[in-house]
Parts: C-alpha cells; sequence; structure tokens
C-alpha cells in the first residue's frame, strides 16, 4: 500500500509538525509532546501515544500529534499482521481528524485483510465523500464490490477511475475481466444422471387390494 512507503516520510513530517506548537499554549502540553517525540524516535508508540494523548487532554492545539502517532502505531500493527489492533488505533486517530479520507483508506486496508467487506466499503464510502476526485479510492472500492460479487457496482467505479486517470492499466483490466463476468452467457443447470421424468405425466396410482367377500 501506498501508505506503507510514505511512513519514514510522513515521520518527518510528524516531528517537524509538533516541534512547531512547541511555543503555544500549555507549558506541560509542550512538555508532554518532547517527550512523546522523543518516544517515537524511540518507536515506543505506547509511550508517544501515552504523552500525545495527555498532551492534547491539556491543549486541543496538540491532537494532531495522537492522530499521527495513532497511524505510526497502526502501520506497525499492520506490519505484524495484528489488524484488528489496526482498525482500532485508525478509529481513535479518526476521532482527532474525523475529516482525513487517507484514515478511513488505512482502516478500510485492515478491515479488508479481516474480510470485513461491509466496513471496508462503508470506509471507502466515507474517504470519496471526502475527495471525490481521486480515483484510488474507487479502484480498491471496485475490488470490494467485486469480492462481493455486485460486478455492475463494480464496473461503474472502474470507469469512474478511468475517467479520472484514463492511461491506469490496472482499472482497464479489471474493467476487462468486469465485462466479460457481465456478458457471459448463463450456466446452464447440470444434467441429471439417468431417466430424466416427464414434469407433465402423472405417476400412475397406487393399485389397493379387494378385500375377499365371505360366503
Amino acid at each position: 500500500m501506498r501508505y506503507m512507503k510514505l511512513l519514514g516520510l510522513e515521520m518527518m513530517v510528524f516531528a517537524i509538525g509538533a516541534t512547531v506548537l512547541f511555543g503555544q499554549g500549555n507549558q506541560e502540553a509542550a512538555n508532554l509532546t518532547r517527550e512523546g517525540i522523543e518516544a517515537s524516535k524511540a518507536k515506543d508508540w505506547d509511550k508517544a501515544i501515552a504523552a500525545f494523548k495527555r498532551a492534547a487532554q491539556l491543549d486541543e492545539h496538540y491532537a494532531p500529534n495522537l492522530a499521527s502517532a495513532l497511524q505510526q502505531r497502526a502501520t506497525v500493527y499492520v506490519s505484524q499482521g495484528k489488524f484488528q489492533e489496526a482498525v482500532t488505533d485508525y478509529s481513535e486517530a479518526l476521532k482527532v481528524k474525523a475529516k482525513d479520507p487517507d484514515i478511513f483508506e488505512r482502516r478500510a486496508y485492515a478491515e479488508i485483510q479481516l474480510k470485513d467487506y461491509d466496513k471496508a466499503l462503508h470506509d471507502y464510502n466515507e474517504a470519496i465523500k471526502l475527495s471525490p476526485e481521486d480515483p484510488k479510492y474507487y479502484q480498491v472500492r471496485a475490488f470490494i464490490y467485486q469480492t462481493k460479487g455486485d460486478f455492475k457496482a463494480a464496473l461503474a467505479d472502474v470507469d469512474k477511475v478511468l475517467k479520472l486517470d484514463p492511461n491506469n492499466q490496472d482499472a482497464q483490466q479489471r474493467k476487462n475481466f468486469l465485462e466479460a463476468k457481465l456478458h457471459a452467457p448463463p450456466t446452464p443447470p447440470p444434467t441429471p444422471s439417468g431417466p430424466i421424468p416427464n414434469p407433465n405425466v402423472r405417476p400412475p396410482a397406487t393399485a389397493t387390494a379387494t378385500p375377499a367377500t365371505k360366503p
């Protein structure tokens, strides 16, 4: 995923953003933020998040640092295959940054690994609402629809991708696959072995024995 590749860059931006806030507001919050940054450098995410959470409680200006640290820990969880823990951290980050489409996308990625496609679909819907002109969200939502067997909805999303990014080869390949699925002739039912009964012919009535009459 793209966000995994940008982990190092995000850490640098995160540290710079936190440092800028040192001269603002509550001094205790600033001290906690410094503590959080040092813990982040050591990749001690539990300690970092605890410090940033306390700083955000003292001064809401420091809340973005908490969101960033939660995402960093979630990324580590994803790399370890701990997808439910990652979902929890992304959910906490969204409480701080509720209008960040990338957090919805990252949580959806973890939900896909858990095969929780309905929740992943919801998160991509939210990401698209926040950033409707970004083709990457439609591209993965198409994959989710395809996985759920909704080929028509998947094709609509692929067409949207190609409208926004006409040279997207992955989208074109998926479009070809989906069109073949939608236009394929229906599969005939299997032919049963042995004689095929005629549904229009009723079986003969069962004969009943006539009781013998006494002389």
